[in-house]
């Protein structure tokens, strides 16, 4: 452990506090927190590969490393130290292969798990964007982004090379996407590849497709898997054809010896996910039933291998897993899934689909087995991210990592509570408090009442690196966090509620939560409240401005939708407002206007914080000065806080400290009474 110690000691004086120095917990604290990702259990089960995120400040950025944990005695050593980043590790038989920018570019690397140095695997002309290595070792799958009528990895080099010369700006598009998240499109595709683990060509199972495996903009090694022959591959894509901004039809293909077999093509909806039984005899992914979706349930689907019929192993669990992955023995599933505000471990039998819960509490990461225990990553509302063991059953929960211990050990937090409240229609609608930092029952506390985004999301039991509740209880505020009707992890019905209904069900549970809130817990002022909220979260401050203005003393907008009619025609995943309104504005107009802010606009008159990112070309930048334009022109005491290289998120370490600033200061100042 004192190699952690030592990394922590420096990351505390880096972040501006000297270790042993309490202070309530800040933004600082939260940027300096060691925030452990990809968890990969070894082979002989003795170590855990992982990276480790650290955050430069001077450079205003953040760095991973890999690192190993023993699952045993939870030592932990940095197995790269380059100064550039080292992630995506996976375990070989001898080696650990790793992506890395250390080239100057992103190539794959491999090292010894006991130490030495580092050895380039890959020197391609383009970057490699994500990696997995076949179960015996022999060969890589990695992602790359090409232009799909390029035969060679050197033409798209050359045709970038050519448009970066070039003193044309222009682009002609066809067809959407333009730009997708944060990102203009230029007509590449990110496609799997294939080559030995001893060097050779890359093949693309993918040549000629006109679709991104991993999908962009959040996708991984997750969305392709080495079949048994450890040579072909399975890999989830956007069906060819179809309308990508408008459908949510990704299907599992087989790439084998060259040939393409669509193994889904009988569902219209969403496939992902593909992972192999240990032996090699069955096949799982995740699979929704309805298109044009994004959150709709997945259920757990599975086949024999190769050529069985599939079918659902879920159908009666009103649960959506995020992610799944295989017993070693072949004989459960590992399901995480979002359950009444936690993100908890399953088992799912492949056999009669038969679900038992195996860790309830928190944010479970990422799951795998050594011997008789499972072992996997988890974070709360009160501590990041770290490594923990159990029995299989769940009992017997035991630490491993403590990389965050002595930072959390000086940073006061606020405690967390949940509980429960009769909401829209007399339903149960759960939610979250946090109280103040060094909390006194005897004083009287201003409230954070935070909205989550989505809206089919969840301010649950996890640790959040933007909209974390320990910043508002670290200054001095009560947060409270309701997950309202439309809200994941409480049964599908519950999700599909908000759809049509955005500023209905969804408003009275904020009102009858807060109001429920403010009566449990005696010390929350209810004369002192400000409400917040990004994206969805920011649409509902909007609505709220129009549609509950006498109730808050201040409002913090974050990238929210002012006039849902023009959201449409702006942003990109045309899907989504498609489903969320039963059509596109032209067909249901009047889907559009029943919950639109800009129609209230009339009755704004609480103070508006409006905070917006350049680069956010899901929720453009037109909603946010809107906003703004309105305010300033009702006279409404208004600021806006505009960041021209941010995205839907605030990402750059030094933006996240000028948010926070920012943000608690209109707090302050409209709750000082």
């Amino acid at each position: 452990m004192h190699r952690i110690t030592m990394v922590l000691a420096t990351v505390l004086l880096v972040s501006g506090f000297a270790a042993g120095a309490a202070h309530p917990f800040s933004i600082h604290d939260m940027l300096a927190m060691q925030r452990v990702s990809d968890a990969q259990v070894s082979p002989d089960g003795k170590w855990v590969l992982h990276g480790l995120r650290t955050t430069d400040l001077e450079a205003n950025k953040g760095r991973t490393d890999l690192w190993l944990t023993a699952i045993d005695s939870g030592d932990s050593r940095q197995l790269t130290t380059d100064p550039a980043s080292d992630y995506n590790g996976r375990w070989s038989r001898r080696q650990i292969y790793f992506l890395s920018t250390r080239s100057g570019a992103s190539q794959v690397w491999k090292i010894d798990p006991a130490g030495g140095e580092a050895q380039q695997v890959t020197d391609l002309p383009l970057d490699v964007t994500s990696l997995s290595v076949s179960a015996d070792g022999g060969y890589l799958a990695f992602s790359m982004d090409v232009f799909v009528d390029c035969d060679t990895l050197q033409c798209t080099a050359d045709r970038l090379a050519a448009r970066e010369e070039s003193k044309v700006t222009g682009r002609v598009y066809d067809k959407l996407f333009i730009r997708h998240w944060d990102t203009w499109k230029d007509g590449r595709r990110s496609h799997v590849f294939t080559m030995p683990a001893g060097g050779g060509e890359p093949t693309d199972v993918m040549a000629g497709m006109d679709a991104d495996c991993p999908a962009k903009p959040f996708g991984g090694p997750e969305d392709y898997t080495f079949a048994p022959d450890g040579r072909s591959v399975v890999f989830a894509a956007r069906v060819a054809g179809d309308g990508e901004p408008w459908s949510t039809n990704f299907d599992l293909y087989l790439n084998q010896g060259g040939k393409r077999t669509n193994l889904t093509e009988d569902n219209a909806a969403w496939d992902a996910q593909p992972v192999f039984s240990p032996d090699g005899t069955r096949l799982a992914w995740l699979s929704m039933t309805r298109p044009g979706f994004e959150a709709d349930r997945f259920r757990i689907r599975s086949m024999t291998w190769p050529g069985g019929k599939a079918r659902t192993l879920t159908e009666g669990w009103d649960r959506s897993p995020g992610s799944i992955t295989w017993s070693r023995d072949g004989k459960r599933v590992y399901a995480i899934a979002g359950n009444l505000g936690q993100r908890s471990l399953f088992a799912v039998d492949p056999d009669s689909g038969a679900v038992s819960t195996l860790i309830e509490q928190g944010t479970v990461r990422s799951v795998d087995e050594v011997a008789d225990r499972l072992v996997y990553s988890m974070d709360t509302l009160n501590s990041p991210v770290e490594l923990f063991s159990a029995q299989l059953d769940g009992t017997g929960v035991k630490q491993i990592s403590y990389f965050n211990l002595d930072h959390l050990s000086v940073a006061s937090m606020g405690a967390a509570e949940q509980f429960t409240f009769k909401g829209w229609n007399d339903e149960t609608v759960h939610a979250y408090i946090v109280t103040p930092a060094d909390f006194d029952p005897n004083k009287k506390y201003p409230v954070a009442f935070l909205i989550h985004g989505g809206p089919q999301g969840s301010f649950g039991n996890s640790f959040h690196y933007r909209w974390n509740p320990q910043a508002y209880a670290g200054a001095g505020y009560a947060a409270v966090m309701v997950d309202f009707h439309g809200s994941t992890g409480y049964g599908q019905e519950f999700t599909d509620s908000i759809s049509g209904d955005w500023g209905g069900k969804p408003l009275e549970d904020l009102k009858k939560g807060l109001a429920s809130a403010l009566k449990r817990y005696p010390w929350m002022d209810a004369d002192r409240v400000c409400a917040l909220g990004a994206s969805y979260g920011g649409y509902m401050i909007n609505w709220i401005a129009g549609n509950w203005p006498d109730r808050f003393d201040c409002l913090v907008n974050h990238d929210g939708i002012l006039d849902q009619r023009s959201m449409y025609y702006e942003t990109e995943e045309l899907w989504f407002p498609e489903w969320e309104h039963g059509g596109t504005p032209w067909d249901v107009p009047e889907a559009y206007e029943t919950h639109n802010p800009v129609n209230f606009v009339k009755n704004w008159k609480t103070p508006m914080l409006v905070v917006h990112g350049a680069l956010d070309y899901r929720v453009v930048e037109a909603q946010g000065m809107a906003t703004f334009t309105a305010l300033q022109r009702k006279g409404i005491p208004s600021k806006l806080l505009y960041y021209p290289d941010e995205n839907h998120w605030v990402l750059k370490p030094q933006n996240s400290i000028q948010w926070h600033d920012t943000v608690i200061d209109w707090l302050d100042e409209w709750t000082a009474k």
